[in-house]
């Protein structure tokens, strides 16, 4: 893993998101195509926000997939994952291949989960772009995480913790409107990426990247398993970072 440290969220979002651009023009010269994954919340907006004004990138090769949603919650509601996808990614780059977004209205979830999970499952990942919960989330595989499912898309239960972050950043008025499921990328999924860019600002991070990076590889801390990934960089701004023993 490579740790990069910035000043700022703003230098640490262009930062990442040049990496990402350079990672999916490499994937398009390689092979002719790159298929990513985006995650969303409120530390990946600049970073989209800088990928979706990067020089060079021929989008009508790029594929998209959508990294979670939650379970239940109505299309147009403003914390769902899709539009948010949609808003920020999909309507700001030109021509862009192919988006598939998970379904978190299915009459059933399973079922979705198997039908994202065949179509990724066609389409070898080159970049993930994500980042680390409160809680050392990935996705949203809470812990204890399922680090030995081989399903690309599952059911999972969102704990307190990830709930409450989900109303600090202000998706939600309640604690109770936040849904209490979602469909989710599993870990072995989201690990199967060839490159993984993970952007984390923000001193309310700062605990879980420091179990993160120093602690050890457990469920109770399912962003530690990035320690096992051979093409993985971590962008942090310094408040993030500001545990860390080292920088």
């Amino acid at each position: 893993m490579e740790k990069f440290v910035y000043g700022t969220s703003r230098e640490m979002a262009a930062a990442a998101a040049g990496s990402a651009a350079e990672a999916i023009k490499t994937a398009i010269k390689t092979t002719g195509r790159a298929n990513i994954i985006l995650a969303t919340g409120a530390s990946q907006i600049e970073m989209l926000g800088c990928l979706t004004g990067a020089e060079g990138v021929d989008w009508s090769k790029v594929t998209m997939f959508h990294l979670d949603e939650y379970i239940g919650l109505g299309p147009d509601h403003p914390a769902k994952f899709g539009k948010y996808l949609r808003e920020r990614f999909v309507e700001k780059v030109e021509g862009l291949k192919a988006a598939h977004f998970v379904n978190g209205d299915a009459r059933d979830s399973k079922q979705e989960c198997k039908r994202i999970g065949r179509t990724i499952a066609k389409h070898p990942t080159d970049v993930a772009l994500i980042g680390i919960g409160e809680n050392g989330h990935l996705a949203f595989n809470d812990p204890p995480a399922d680090f030995q499912t081989e399903e690309p898309y599952i059911v999972v239960e969102l704990d307190e913790r990830c709930r409450k972050q989900q109303l600090g950043e202000g998706w939600f008025e309640t604690l109770e409107q936040v849904p209490s499921r979602a469909i989710s990328m599993s870990i072995g999924q989201i690990l199967k990426s060839k490159s993984l860019i993970v952007t984390v600002p923000d001193r309310r991070k700062a605990e879980a990247v420091k179990k993160a990076l120093e602690g050890p590889v457990t469920p109770m801390c399912p962003a530690s398993i990035l320690q096992r990934h051979d093409n993985c960089k971590l962008f942090l701004d310094a408040e993030a970072a500001s545990l860390l023993t080292t920088h």
